[in-house]
């Protein structure tokens, strides 16, 4: 991404913007409709003048930043976060994200757990914020055992738009694990109720594929489950451009980064008749 031209085009915009509302007026409108105009708009006027400012001000101070990620030089801009997080204690949610997702980028989640503990003495409510990355880590990381527990005690506690794939991963987990039955019931409740498509396609595609051939006993009601799972996910996603299109808006999460391999085999699961 140019953060450059985006800052360069945004300035150009509202400067654009910003000069006709203050020279129009006396081009267009008479010496009494433009003190009228000036009498009502110079607030909205004023207002833009404050968000160059701001905007301007804010890409100062943060442009290191910006050239770090667009130049996606992940060891300079570790270095870089380590120091504001770290040695400064700026643990504020932008560097903090941004410093655990570098992290697992260079394959580093020793690092990410490091940060993890810093971060439970520090602010011990941004574990539940980022739950999805610092789980994750573990799981990149085959510490498996420590991802089941973490999602565990932060399935109740995550904001609701993180709770269906804290349940995911945990189901994920002791599949990895190779505690079949507990993760059937996971991925089973999930492929019933989930509101989100891709976690819906996802469990229905693991309890077809690798959790209903383990428990024999129960293996056509798993398949069950996962049919109707399925066919779920086709009243939403009709075609599998939509699955793709979906998915692709996943795609900067690491969370998401790290199953996008399973993601692409579920789609074809999916729309293998289509």
């Amino acid at each position: 991404m140019k953060f450059n031209f985006i800052f360069i085009l945004f300035n150009i915009t509202l400067l654009f913007f910003i000069a006709v509302l203050i020279i129009l007026p006396s081009f267009v409108l008479s010496a009494n409709y433009s003190a009228t105009f000036w009498q009502f708009n110079w607030p909205l006027i004023m207002i833009l003048i404050l968000v160059f400012i701001g905007f301007n001000l804010f890409y100062i101070f943060n442009r290191k930043l910006f050239l770090l990620l667009e130049k996606e030089d992940w060891p300079a801009l570790v270095r870089y976060l380590e120091d504001k997080v770290i040695q400064k204690g700026n643990y504020s949610p932008r560097y903090v994200r941004l410093l655990a997702n570098s992290y697992l980028v260079l394959s580093d989640s020793e690092a990410v757990m490091l940060l993890e503990n810093k971060i439970a003495l520090a602010k011990p409510s941004m574990l539940d914020t980022y739950a999805l990355i610092f789980g994750t880590a573990r799981i990149l990381g085959s510490d498996i055992t420590g991802a089941i527990h973490f999602f565990e005690t932060r399935k109740d506690t995550v904001k609701a738009e993180s709770k269906e794939w804290v349940y995911w991963y945990h189901g994920f987990s002791l599949l990895l694990d190779r505690q079949f039955e507990k993760a059937e019931e996971s991925f089973s409740f999930l492929a019933r109720i989930s509101k989100n498509g891709v976690i819906t396609g996802l469990s229905s595609y693991f309890l077809y594929h690798t959790i209903a051939p383990t428990l024999p006993e129960t293996e056509e009601e798993i398949k069950k489950d996962a049919i109707a799972g399925k066919e779920r996910v086709l009243k939403t996603f009709p075609k599998i451009e939509n699955w793709k299109r979906e998915i692709s808006k996943l795609s900067t999460e690491i969370y998401a980064a790290a199953i996008s391999k399973y993601m692409e085999e579920t789609g074809f699961w999916l729309y293998a008749n289509k």
